[in-house]
């Protein structure tokens, strides 16, 4: 076991200490959500309410979760777009010759992709008291374990299209096609209950937002906090992490059929 483990470490670290050189981009997938939460909650909080919230909650504290979403979503499109940069300049065909397992160097890639979300999006935790919230040690510890659940799955994502991509141009295309969506249905912007019924089925169906009603309930710890109409919190918690784990299985998968180009 020593051997994938430490090829996976090998890995990850370089992704770490590719972050030094291209701090922008973490900073940048921080910043963008930042903004958009402050002028969206901020402007809707008094005159927007959608059907389905808790009437104990405004819109600007219902927001705050989704967004943290929506940090490790932009973190993990820049980290992920990595591989396809490694392609281009050589990299990725060296480490595919070299005698490193597949599944190996996907959890190195996903593991660095996923810490690199999953630090800017627990500094955004620092901003709960701006959206009225009052986070207690096990609120943070639980949020910070599930957006460590959602970053990793998110990564995988992002791997699975990039193992494919060999442009950066296509990889953007590909994945606001699909990442922007599935954030949009996933929660973050409206409770599942105050939905017409093919977007309620929709987002059911949507593995995330098992994952952000994990997040908002745990952040609240007991509240619902917009949850009401999801399962339970046990179970959104096995649905965010089978979620996880079959997202790594098939970047694993489609690195396994690659061949050096």
């Amino acid at each position: 076991m020593s051997g994938p483990v430490l090829q996976a470490g090998t890995l990850w670290l370089r992704e770490i200490q590719r972050f030094r050189r291209q701090r922008s981009r973490v900073i940048g997938s921080f910043l963008q959500p930042l903004v958009f939460w402050i002028l969206l909650g901020a402007g809707l909080k008094a005159s927007f309410r959608p059907a389905g919230m808790p009437p104990d909650i405004n819109y600007f504290q219902y927001l705050y979760p989704g967004f943290i979403v929506l940090v490790l979503l932009f973190t993990a499109i820049f980290a992920t777009i990595s591989t396809v940069e490694d392609r281009r300049e050589g990299f990725l065909q060296s480490v595919l010759v070299a005698p490193i397992s597949r599944p190996a160097i996907v959890m190195g890639q996903a593991l660095g992709g996923a810490t690199l979300a999953w630090i800017p999006s627990c500094l955004f935790l620092v901003l709960a008291p701006l959206a009225g919230i009052s986070l207690s040690i096990g609120a943070v510890i639980v949020a910070a374990l599930m957006m460590a659940v959602i970053a990793f799955a998110l990564t995988c994502i992002g791997l699975l299209i990039a193992w494919r991509i060999e442009s950066t141009q296509g990889f953007h295309a590909i994945m606001n096609l699909i990442l922007i969506p599935i954030w949009l249905l996933s929660g973050a912007f409206w409770p599942v209950s105050g939905t017409p019924a093919v977007l309620q089925w929709a987002m059911r169906l949507n593995p995330l937002t098992y994952g952000v009603a994990a997040l908002r309930e745990g952040l609240y710890l007991g509240h619902t906090g917009g949850t009401a109409s999801m399962p339970g919190f046990a179970f959104s918690c096995a649905v965010a992490i089978a979620f996880a784990i079959a997202m790594y299985a098939m970047a694993a998968r489609v690195a396994r059929r690659s061949t050096a180009f």
